[in-house]
């Protein structure tokens, strides 16, 4: 069992979640590498005091690189906007520390692919943060996947929308200006992602992107609202991904259906701890989608409860989050998403743009062989 010191840049919604999860990783999975809170960074002084005292770091910052460059800090965490990613994460691994970083990995292609081009190049440990890939149930359901259990994969349906932004007297916002704080930026990478560990590589896509509510209190918005994208996988799949933040009633609803030629698999992050599946087996009379609730049997469920049925939480997910982060330092060894993956999942995201802006099917790879 070894020390690892933890600086974490931003100290909001994400930078408290990772915060906790490194509070609490070494007790749920008795991880060889123990975290310590040693830094946390904000925008000022009073903010990165108030973010260390409420979440136990020993020493808070204003300025991102004097976290980076202390001799203390071992390994960040990127939770900052977009625009910042890439400066940090090439500082750090500049000094060969590995960095877990939040989504979307840049701003940019140009800065993902640059953050990415640092990490290989300095040969360290790096992650990107998606979380909802991580629960048990969505990892059961790679397992079934890979086993083979419901046949030849026939179709994918994901979908990731929220209603934050759905009445549009809702203020402008932050997240109203700036194309990567959009729907497309902020919320559609989570199903794009899941597509992509479900089913493998996308091959070209055919999106519609929009603006739903142009006008709001204090602004005109300057992004997107929500989009569809049909989709062909590199195995010949066809697929369909929608993303909103003005859909209605739904709070989390990041949810995929897949089929195949001997049965089917639904899952809703808002019933998290169950996968639906269905097998063509038996009397049609008796056929039927059954309920499976996770529990100890299924991938990281153990360490938080012995009891099947009582399930885990958003936190939950943080924390295995961070055990991979941990295991990846630990051994040396990737975990996935890499920065890699996180850039696959941005090639995808400008890929649709390219489709919405043109009208017409576009390959992925036009994106990736793009300079």
């Amino acid at each position: 069992m070894a020390d690892i010191g933890i600086g974490i840049v931003g100290g909001g919604y994400m930078g408290k979640a990772h915060s906790v999860a490194m509070s609490a990783v070494g007790a749920v999975f008795d991880t060889r590498l123990r975290p310590k809170l040693e830094m946390i960074a904000a925008t000022s002084a009073a903010s990165a005091q108030s973010y260390a005292r409420a979440y136990g770091f020993r020493r808070a910052t204003d300025d991102w690189l004097a976290l980076v460059e202390d001799a203390q800090v071992e390994a960040i965490v990127i939770a900052s906007p977009q625009d910042t990613h890439r400066q940090i994460a090439e500082a750090a691994f500049a000094l060969g520390k590995p960095v877990l970083c939040e989504k979307p990995l840049a701003a940019t292609l140009i800065d993902a692919r640059a953050m990415i081009a640092a990490a290989e190049g300095a040969g360290v440990v790096n992650m990107t943060g998606f979380n909802y890939i991580r629960t048990p149930a969505s990892q059961f359901v790679r397992r079934i996947l890979a086993d083979g259990t419901i046949g030849e994969i026939r179709w994918f349906r994901g979908e990731h929308t929220e209603d934050f932004l759905a009445d549009p007297e809702t203020p402008f916002n932050w997240r109203c200006a700036g194309r990567a704080n959009g729907n497309m930026g902020d919320l559609a990478p989570h199903p794009i992602n899941a597509a992509l560990a479900l089913m493998g590589p996308i091959a070209r896509v055919m999106g519609e992107v929009r603006t739903v509510v142009t006008d709001r209190p204090g602004g005109r918005v300057a992004n997107d609202d929500h989009a569809q994208i049909m989709c062909q996988f590199a195995s010949g799949v066809m697929g369909h991904i929608y993303s909103s933040r003005v859909s209605t009633g739904r709070k989390m609803g990041y949810a995929y259906e897949i089929t195949g030629s001997k049965g089917a698999i639904r899952f809703d992050q808002e019933d998290q701890n169950a996968v639906w599946l269905y097998l063509a087996e038996g009397p049609e009379a008796t056929r039927g989608f059954r309920k499976i609730l996770t529990g100890p049997a299924h991938p990281d469920y153990a360490p938080f409860c012995q009891g099947p049925g009582h399930g885990t939480g958003y936190q939950d997910q943080i924390i295995i989050e961070a055990k991979d982060f941990l295991t990846a330092i630990d051994t040396g060894q990737p975990v996935f998403p890499t920065f890699r993956d996180g850039l696959e999942v941005a090639e995808v995201v400008e890929a649709v743009f390219r489709s919405a802006d043109r009208g017409t099917w576009v390959d992925v790879e036009e994106v990736r062989d793009a300079t």
